[in-house]
């Protein structure tokens, strides 16, 4: 799929969802739930007025920030180099706003709906797709895994994004699935390892090839 597509699917995904929330705020309650807590009890509200768009806004500005992205980077740190990998990481980004937004609206509307398994599960199912693809993001200073050594060697950076590949792809399935069978806390925890054995590993990689004065 070439960048055009991505950009066209983003756009119309992001005024689908606008346009959901203007057609139903008529008939939406007058306070919306904002967050949920481990047992699936809603426990924050948020007045329909901004909880009904706000997720919308976010979503067109995901797609301001990646519009202006190429002109942000500088050039030796260019996302043009991954183009289409971070137009399909922004399309991600996008996909989960809808669906939280979806999950607010449903539960607005129905009251008192156990919702908590489904949105962790979908948070965790896009995590997994954001793993999939982390493999081929190239050094730059907005996406990926940004420590101090993985932005000073791109060795370090690329083999950093390929373990890290794997462990949030691993992480998103792990947790996808405990999520589905209610077993929230234990999918929480899950996240933890995937996003630092990423992080140390870039420390410890870059040390080693210091030491060999391969950096």
């Amino acid at each position: 799929m070439n960048a055009k597509a991505y950009w066209i699917i983003g756009i119309v995904l992001t005024a689908l969802t606008l346009g959901v929330s203007v057609g139903l705020f008529p008939i939406l309650p007058e306070r919306l739930p904002t967050h949920w807590n481990i047992k699936g009890e809603v426990d924050a509200y948020g007045d329909r007025t901004w909880s009904a768009f706000l997720l919308p806004i976010c979503m067109a500005g995901t797609l301001g920030f990646f519009l202006v992205l190429p002109y942000l980077s500088p050039r030796s740190f260019s996302v043009d180099t991954f183009r289409e990998t971070s137009l399909l990481i922004m399309l991600i980004i996008l996909v989960m706003f809808a669906y939280i937004h979806g999950l607010t609206l449903y539960s607005g509307l129905r009251g008192q709906v156990d919702v908590a398994r489904a949105l962790v599960a979908g948070i965790f199912l896009g995590l997994a797709a954001m793993g999939n693809v982390l493999g081929k993001v190239r050094r730059n200073f907005y996406i990926g895994i940004k420590t101090p050594w993985t932005l000073a060697s791109e060795r370090v950076w690329n083999d950093t994004h390929r373990l890290g590949a794997w462990t949030f792809a691993v992480g998103g399935l792990l947790g996808f699935a405990l999520a589905l069978m209610g077993w929230l806390i234990l999918a929480t925890v899950v996240i933890v390892p995937a996003a630092l054995i990423p992080v140390v590993y870039s420390f410890l990689h870059y040390k080693a090839l210091e030491r060999r004065g391969e950096v």
